[in-house]
């Protein structure tokens, strides 16, 4: 029999442990592990979009080889396209956070883990198709890698898109804490590396590099814009937006001059031609930059005015 001063002494204890049973959140549904459910396990059409953008890529390549449609070197091709999408997806996944702010839209936060997740898939099978292609002769395989400078770079990006994906789940979040954020934040320098391996394995032809290149400074100046605070006006977002479109324009130049002899001018010419001709063939990387940057700074003008209007203005009114 419990005593009355027992009781009295067990009771706050029993009561704090009722508290804490309380506050704990009920254990998520199995349906909130489908990609196209939220963490309450409901339907999400954003997070399905996501998951079929990530899937549309590995069905379209193997579609292509099924129907041989990949040329004289399949492997050699897809190992090219799937690193190709694996650049494109890492951009698209930089692009959440600076978007989410931008058209104050929260719940776009809720699919960067899949595109993260889908990144680190894509370079995985670009660096599996490669040992295939080198018929898994893994003395080959390093060698290659160790003497050829855009393989090399190219792994260590593999290497930490990897260890990003690894670190991605709420489990290493908890375990890590703090230094969570400072080892994800080198998400960017990795994205830099995997942009020059990108631009090196291209050789000739580097529009798409020099493209998503252009874009990656883009979202450079967003990340700059909120850590400094400042206020995303539509004269700011059009300012980066063309300054990004310069910023591209000097590095397609630049990188000409150094891998082809090409003088710079002709290439900053080649940029300035739209101007003259009007014409779409002149359109350039630097222009595409300049547009999507524009874009968005509408976009976010449209969505912040909308956000400040009254309710009852907003509400649409009934036939």
């Amino acid at each position: 029999m419990t005593t009355p001063a027992r009781a009295q002494a067990t009771a706050p204890t029993s009561k704090a442990a009722a508290e804490k049973s309380a506050r704990r959140k009920p254990a998520a549904p199995w349906t909130s592990w489908l990609p196209w459910c939220d963490r309450q396990g409901r339907f999400s059409a954003l997070r399905l979009a996501a998951f079929l953008l990530a899937l549309l890529p590995a069905v379209l390549i193997l579609y292509a080889a099924w129907m041989n449609q990949l040329g004289s070197k399949p492997w050699t091709e897809a190992i090219h396209r799937t690193g190709t999408w694996a650049v494109r997806l890492l951009l698209l996944s930089l692009a959440i956070s600076p978007l989410r702010r931008l058209l104050d839209w929260g719940k776009l936060i809720g699919v960067r883990r899949m595109l993260g997740l889908s990144v680190m898939a894509y370079a995985l099978g670009h660096l599996a198709l490669y040992c295939i292609d080198m018929a898994f002769d893994w003395g080959l395989i390093v060698s290659e890698i160790v003497k050829r400078f855009y393989l090399t770079i190219g792994f260590v990006a593999l290497i930490g898109l990897v260890a990003l994906g690894i670190t991605s789940t709420d489990g290493m979040i908890r375990r890590l804490g703090k230094n969570w954020q400072r080892l994800h934040n080198l998400v960017y320098p990795i994205t830099a590396i995997a942009l020059l391996h990108f631009a090196l394995q291209s050789k000739i032809d580097v529009t798409e590099p020099v493209l998503m290149s252009g874009l990656f400074v883009l979202l450079l100046f967003y990340r700059g814009l909120f850590r400094w605070k400042l206020r995303p006006s539509l004269p700011l977002l059009a300012g980066l937006a063309l300054l990004a479109g310069l910023a591209t324009a000097l590095l397609e130049a630049g990188w000409y001059a150094v891998a082809s002899g090409v003088a710079p001018w002709l290439v900053l010419q080649a940029n300035a031609d739209i101007l003259t001709y009007w014409d779409s063939v002149s359109i350039r990387p630097a222009h595409w930059v300049a547009l999507a940057g524009l874009g968005v700074a509408l976009a976010a003008t449209v969505r912040a005015r909308w956000s400040t209007r009254p309710e009852r203005q907003r509400r649409v009114s009934p036939a």
